[in-house]
């Protein structure tokens, strides 16, 4: 990343809150006045004396800024997310004391939509499954059980943002029929229309979260949802942890409810639940959906950029959409 500097409107400290890539390390590092919170060996003293000199903060969308960070910083203009999610800072409360968030949207988008087809490959065809087995040495002839067909089956997305519709636009290869749930029905896509979660998995062999995280999504895929989705149905969840009902989820995968999960998230990252440890139903990810080479030095290009900006000219490049 190279930047030129010139005069700031902004000027002040750049707190970094957490850990972030190393060329973006360096950006921030090279350009602006960067103190790393993490570094600190007392970082509430450091906050005491100096939180007044914080004009803008870089943190991760899983860590956020706490209410009590952000009171801490007073004269405190940005907060700048290195990545798609901000359920974890209170953008409400940013925006009352004047506060602009940003994120790093549709840098991200190819690489979540391209695992979520292929987590949902995977767990509807037991690919990891067959993979233990052949090298647990379990290989005999026609001995491993035969799975589910992904051509052709009915696919029902929740959350039709940036990345659901590119899961779509995939998915439409394999010719299946795809439905979708959002909070508004959108006038420009060929797809069916689900009026609830409910709804959605009803009609589905295979529901795919990709709903935002946060308060308003919270618990979305319940336990009825799930019962909804049925003994054959297979979820795949790209988004939050928190979207599902995670206790229901397990429940459901332990006792047959549902036939399958392919999981990124979890609600208590990085802790997964234990009963779903030993299941080969279930296909379970360390967060990997943004996790390549190519996609996280996107993120954390426009993530420089919003802090850049915001710093020389005091505007963002890609603020949150407005609540």
């Amino acid at each position: 990343m190279t930047h030129s500097s010139s005069p700031a409107p902004h000027d002040g400290t750049v707190l970094q809150v957490c850990s972030l890539p190393a060329s973006l390390d360096s950006a921030l590092a090279a350009h602006h006045r960067t103190v790393r919170l993490t570094e600190q060996a007392d970082p509430a003293a450091y906050l005491r004396e100096h939180g007044d000199e914080v004009v803008a903060v870089v943190t991760r969308a899983r860590t956020g800024v706490s209410h009590d960070l952000m009171d801490a910083l007073p004269r405190l203009g940005a907060i700048v997310n290195f990545g798609v999610g901000y359920e974890t800072t209170d953008v409400a409360r940013a925006r009352a004391r004047g506060i602009e968030v940003s994120n790093t949207p549709d840098v991200l988008t190819d690489c979540v939509a391209d695992l979520a087809v292929g987590a949902l490959i995977d767990v509807m065809r037991r690919l990891s499954a067959a993979d233990r087995y052949v090298r647990r040495g379990d290989w005999v002839p026609g001995g491993f059980p035969l799975t589910t067909k992904v051509s052709g089956k009915r696919v029902g997305i929740l959350g039709l943002g940036r990345i659901g519709r590119a899961i779509a636009r995939r998915l439409e290869g394999f010719d299946v029929e795809l439905s979708y749930h959002s909070r508004t029905a959108a006038n420009d896509v060929p797809y069916q229309y689900a009026d609830s979660p409910r709804a959605l998995a009803a009609g589905a062999d295979v529901l795919v979260v990709a709903a935002a995280g946060g308060a308003g999504t919270r618990g979305l895929v319940s336990a009825d949802v799930l019962e909804a989705l049925g003994p054959h149905g297979f979820l795949v969840n790209i988004a939050r942890g928190s979207v599902i009902d995670e206790p229901a989820l397990v429940a459901a995968l332990v006792g047959g409810g549902i036939a399958g999960a392919a999981l990124d998230v979890f609600v208590d990252e990085p802790r997964v639940p234990p009963a779903l440890l030993g299941l080969d139903t279930v296909v379970l990810l360390p967060h990997i959906a943004s996790g390549t080479h190519e996609t996280r030095e996107a993120m954390g290009e426009l993530a420089f950029q919003n802090l850049h900006r915001f710093m020389t000219e005091g505007a963002l490049v890609t603020p949150v959409p407005a609540l």
